[in-house]
């Protein structure tokens, strides 16, 4: 059984973190050197660090790429550039979905990896969301051809994110028998889940007891005070030898930092500095790129004492979930993750506008 009290899964996430901060050479004079640790991390200073993807002995870079912001820019030839511009700066891990977009963001990862396919770890998420494997190997294929590579680095289960989402993924004939055939046809390398809602479903998929490579959750410091993915979840993954993967350091929308809780930089520094293989940040422009490289370059993680502070004074605004509408408000669930259950979309939304507009209003069920 899992520990679930309050003590218990503090105690578990400052021991990760104490293991992960000693074994990175981020403790002490280490700090700043341009070495490789012995777990195989490099923490050298000018480049952005390398660390481990859990036990399946790849290394990634500390900073990753999320994909769901490539469908945000003004044009095609301005995401391929972004994406060419932070591989050839050194970011090796990339995010994606079978339905960002309705498959426009997969393309167009695919047409900027052209050439460069070999110098990243990839990744994108099947978007069954419940339904049957069989459809998740179609979903595959799709994104195969869309990403223009014969396999993935990492496939993701995308939107953890209903009570019942644990229990459809284990179903007999789901996603997870899914998940074994395609490693067997050599058409994925490693797997793993996503989700934002609540930490209690991902323990859940843990507890069920697949054996994941990898996991994704949101952490922020606003999340360390509200149904807390970085308390709860982040030591448990560790423990397991999963890699964890940190999304949504500016909360999704960077209400807090234009609200003037925190700062960019702040946010970003706060996550890269917990124990996890990357932290995902969406980048919908080359300026949010350089910035985000200049504070990736040569990382020094903040120390205990200054993640407290900045947990401290994010706590009074967190505990309402109104800089983590992900959480509290079913607006942020992406519109094919909603049909499937049979809730009703939003049409305000732009992928569900352009969803609509392509004749894609309803998916089968498989």
């Amino acid at each position: 059984m899992l520990e679930h009290g309050l003590a218990a899964t503090d105690r578990q996430w400052q021991t990760t973190r104490r293991q992960f901060m000693s074994a990175a050479g981020m403790l002490g004079t280490g700090m700043g050197l341009h070495i490789a640790d012995a777990g195989g991390n490099d923490v050298g200073d000018g480049d952005i660090p390398r660390r481990r993807l859990g036990r399946t002995g790849v290394q990634v870079s500390a900073l990753g790429v999320g994909g769901h912001h490539l469908g945000d820019l003004p044009t095609a030839d301005e995401a391929i550039r972004l994406v060419q511009e932070a591989v050839d700066a050194g970011i090796t891990f990339f995010d994606n979905a079978w339905e960002y977009y309705n498959g426009k963001t997969e393309n167009l990862l695919g047409r900027a990896l052209r050439g460069r396919r070999d110098k990243v770890v990839l990744m994108t998420k099947v978007c069954t969301h419940g339904r049957s494997g069989r459809l998740a190997l179609e979903m595959l294929e799709q994104s195969l051809r869309r990403l223009q590579t014969d396999h993935l680095d990492v496939w993701q289960i995308h939107g953890i994110v209903y009570d019942n989402d644990p229990e459809l993924a284990y179903a007999k004939g789901g996603v997870l028998e899914a998940f074994d055939r395609a490693k067997q046809q050599g058409k994925v390398r490693f797997v793993g889940f996503t989700g934002h809602k609540d930490p209690a479903f991902h323990l859940k998929m843990l507890e069920l007891g697949y054996p994941f490579d990898t996991v994704q959750m949101p952490l922020n410091p606003f999340d360390a005070g509200f149904h807390s993915f970085e308390r709860q979840v982040l030591p448990e993954v560790n423990r397991r030898g999963m890699a964890p993967l940190g999304m949504k350091s500016m909360g999704g929308t960077a209400w807090a930092v234009k609200s003037g809780v925190v700062s960019a930089d702040e946010l970003l520094r706060y996550a890269l500095s917990l124990p996890v293989a990357t932290t995902i940040s969406g980048m919908d422009s080359l300026a949010v790129l350089r910035q985000n490289l200049a504070i990736a370059r040569g990382f020094t993680p903040m120390t205990a004492t200054a993640m407290d502070d900045m947990r401290a004074r994010c706590a009074p605004t967190a505990a309402d979930g109104r800089y983590e509408p992900y959480k509290v408000s079913l607006r942020y669930d992406n519109p094919v993750t909603r049909i499937p259950h049979g809730f009703p979309i939003d049409p305000t939304q732009r992928e569900v506008t352009d969803m609509l507009k392509q004749g894609n209003g309803t998916w089968e069920t498989k």
